[in-house]
């Protein structure tokens, strides 16, 4: 039980560091929304721009973050050497990477659609190189268990971001229109809302470079005397099905956001895909819980993999997690109509893929939890085949439906992609790695979560005040079964 207290408390600050910093990250969506209209297809930009980050940034990692937590923990080695050798394969493939980018800008631009603007594309590039090398020193964090360091860093980083980007959508403006000397030789007042996207990219390569030079402490433990060529070459090949994994499920979470630009029908495909890309931002509230709990989690299993209860420890692990996601989509969903105003009102059309992709995140948090039995049993290549059947399921659904029903059918295609990689991890797992989840506890949540959205959506409330106080009653419905049946009867025991 003390594993599991350390669990939620390590979850807490590096749930402090991601809820807190993707709360404030949602200071921009209505920034953006605000400034930059659907129609223009600026914001359009920034969720395709994005989408290709997350899939270069785990091509560029190439599963070394895994791969370290591994080996890290391994009796054989020295964590100082795995930790070096690390770094220095992702430093050296990262800074290749935008090497390449920058000699071929020209061509990547037309292939990618930014003709008009290859800037985007060379920023970013750089970016994400930074990103990838500064995943090894974060998870160096998570290993050394200081996850104050990695809070602090991480809201630096985004506390800058949203500085910059209100200097330049709302204080620059602000100020031209009253002393328009001062700031003549740092802001345009002509650019269009299309090329405001423009601002986000390169503000962002400002403050990642800013905290690339606050992990000088970090690069100092980088010795390359303790570069290790036998030590890559195992966890290269530990690793490999790792980045074919990791490269499925960011497809399953960017890939139709990727793909929309080639694959939608009609002259307005910018302006539907910035639609979807706002409305999704309301639906990362779901992200946000999944990835602080796996980085806290993943370090917590390898770590506790020798341990006697490791199973029962995981299996109760994964009810509370259900619980806890239930309770966040049950709460995003009772407060939408409130929640909304994240984003502006020519994007509300979206809305209505919130509750899909929230229940798609939470499928994914599941496999999360269940990718571990082929992680410890190093049967690693199993990860790459699960989720390329859920990757491929997702393509499909997108290139068939994408081009008639838009947007709804990216929803739908994460879904969809998610379930498929989840029910068969579930399974598969059982047989290599035999875990007795409670399945009971776990359908009888789900089914009282299903049956409680059920009622907010035929809720017979039209009055917008009296909608959201009965939504907030079954919320709280929810949380008294919760209570009832997890805690109250342990209290009087």
């Amino acid at each position: 039980m003390a594993s599991l207290k350390s669990l939620v408390k390590e979850t807490a600050i590096y749930g402090m560091s991601s809820i807190v910093g993707r709360f404030l990250n949602y200071l921009l969506v209505p920034l953006y929304t605000a400034k930059i209209s659907a129609a223009s297809g600026g914001y359009g930009d920034i969720t395709n721009m994005y989408a290709n980050v997350g899939l270069l940034l785990v091509l560029l990692t190439f599963g070394m973050e895994t791969a370290f937590f591994r080996f890290a923990n391994k009796e054989n080695e020295n964590p100082r050497a795995v930790y070096s050798t690390a770094v220095t394969a992702v430093g050296v493939v990262s800074l290749a990477f935008a090497g390449l980018v920058l000699a071929f800008l020209p061509q990547l631009a037309h292939l990618m659609q930014y003709d008009v603007h290859p800037a985007y594309i060379s920023v970013m590039a750089l970016v994400v190189a930074q990103d990838a090398i500064q995943s090894i020193p974060f998870a160096f964090l998570r290993y050394k268990k200081r996850p104050l360091r990695f809070a602090a860093l991480k809201i630096t980083f985004i506390v800058l971001n949203i500085a910059l980007n209100l200097l330049y959508f709302v204080g620059l403006p602000a100020l031209y229109a009253t002393m328009p000397h001062l700031v003549e030789s740092i802001y345009d007042p002509n650019v269009s809302d299309a090329d405001k996207a423009g601002y986000a990219f390169y503000v962002n390569l400002v403050c990642t470079s800013i905290v690339t030079l606050l992990f000088l402490p970090e690069w100092r433990e980088v010795s390359l005397k303790t570069v290790n060529w036998r030590l890559l070459k195992q966890m290269l090949s530990y690793g490999w099905p790792i980045l074919v994994l990791g490269i499925a499920g960011v497809i399953n979470q960017h890939g139709d956001k990727i793909m929309f630009p080639y694959i939608a029908t009609g002259d307005d495909a910018k302006e539907q895909l910035a639609i979807y890309g706002a409305a999704v931002k309301i639906a990362m509230i779901m992200a946000m819980i999944t990835q602080a709990f796996r980085y806290a989690y993943e370090p917590f299993v390898f770590g506790k993999s020798r341990d006697k209860d490791n199973k029962e420890t995981y299996s109760r692990a994964m009810k509370y997690f259900i619980i806890f996601t239930l309770l966040a989509f049950l709460g995003v969903v009772a407060w939408l109509d409130v929640l909304k105003y994240i984003i502006g009102e020519d994007y509300w059309a979206g809305l209505r893929v919130v509750p899909i992709v929230m229940a798609a995140e939470i499928m994914m948090g599941v496999y999360f939890n269940l990718s571990f039995w082929y992680k410890l049993s190093d049967r690693t290549i199993w990860g790459a085949i699960l989720s390329g059947i859920g990757c491929a399921v997702l393509i499909a659904v997108n290139v068939i439906f994408v081009p008639r029903y838009s947007y709804m059918a990216c929803a739908w295609g994460g879904f969809a992609g998610y379930g498929t990689a989840m029910v068969l991890s579930y399974f598969i797992g059982q047989h290599y790695y035999p875990i007795a989840y409670p399945l009971k506890s776990i359908t009888f949540y789900t089914l009282l979560a299903a049956a409680l959205y059920g009622a907010m959506l035929w809720q017979p409330f039209a009055e917008p005040v009296r909608a959201l106080v009965f939504n907030t009653l079954l919320v709280v419905v929810f949380m008294a079964v919760i209570y009832l049946k997890e805690f109250h009867h342990k209290k009087r025991s």
